[in-house]
């Protein structure tokens, strides 16, 4: 079992396969480390050190009380990076983790990153306000938290149904896949995972995104029922300026099961480049 020491005495469990240039992923919520692992291993089969993570409160890392924030989480990517002496990194982010490696860059500079890559990012800002009209509305986020407090293991399973899109036509998601993210998902703290939902919905990333100075990849869905591309993937593409931003047509939130040879093409290209 590898982890990291943060700043505030807690630990980071990492999966770290691979030699080469590094790539960081970091997790969607509520998920693992282990959520990247066909990305991870493809990457590393083609050179690069590809590493993965669990954030906390989840998984293997420590789970406390308090601490799940976003300008927490960027400094647990500044821990990794720092006690495993990382430069010329690619980070990449999946939905609520978009928002880690964007506030990382915010918080903590591009000194170590070289690439940033957004998958089904919630940036630049999730929640419907007076001066961002195209965000979701907070009742949405309020209903997830009572679901989650209500009966957090059927909330989860019925949500999959969205995250995947099993509710299209033509979706093939085995139960295999179904169960697999059901089990990353119960290894959170309920804490952590009400809290997570506070930051990844209230949040807003667009000061962060505006400092962005790394060649960003942005890849979407057009037909995320999780993380709206109007509200997110187009309006984060809209902001970074010579972004590379790839459209996935009818594909769901989940892309890395759903596209997952698509989507570590691209990442790997990405890297590469």
């Amino acid at each position: 079992m590898t982890t990291i020491p943060t700043r505030d005495g807690k630990h980071i469990f990492l999966n770290d396969w691979g030699a080469g240039r590094p790539v960081v992923f970091c997790p969607g919520w509520p998920l693992t480390a282990d959520m990247w692992e066909s990305q991870m291993l493809f990457l590393a089969q083609n050179g690069f050190r590809a590493i993965g993570y669990d954030r906390r409160g989840f998984g293997r890392s420590s789970q406390p009380w308090s601490g799940y924030d976003y300008d927490t989480f960027a400094d647990d990517i500044s821990d990794i990076i720092s006690n495993l002496a990382l430069s010329d990194v690619t980070l990449v982010g999946f939905s609520m983790g978009g928002g880690d490696v964007v506030r990382y860059l915010g918080r903590h500079g591009s000194q170590a990153v070289s690439k940033l890559a957004l998958v089904s990012s919630v940036t630049p800002f999730l929640m419907r306000t007076k001066d961002n009209l195209d965000g979701v509305d907070g009742s949405v986020f309020e209903g997830i938290k009572a679901g989650l407090t209500a009966d957090r293991a059927q909330f989860l399973a019925d949500f999959n149904t969205y995250y995947f899109g099993t509710n299209r036509d033509g979706s093939s998601i085995s139960e295999g896949v179904l169960s697999q993210t059901l089990q990353m998902a119960y290894t959170g703290s309920l804490k952590a995972t009400l809290d997570c939902v506070t930051a990844f919905s209230e949040t807003d990333f667009r000061a962060d995104i505006a400092a962005i100075d790394v060649p960003t990849l942005i890849i979407h869905g057009d037909d995320d029922q999780t993380a709206p591309k109007g509200a997110t993937g187009d309006r984060t593409a809209s902001m970074i300026k010579n972004s590379i931003y790839r459209v996935y047509e009818g594909a769901p939130h989940a892309l890395y099961v759903t596209h997952k040879q698509r989507l570590s093409e691209d990442l790997l290209a990405f890297a590469r480049g």
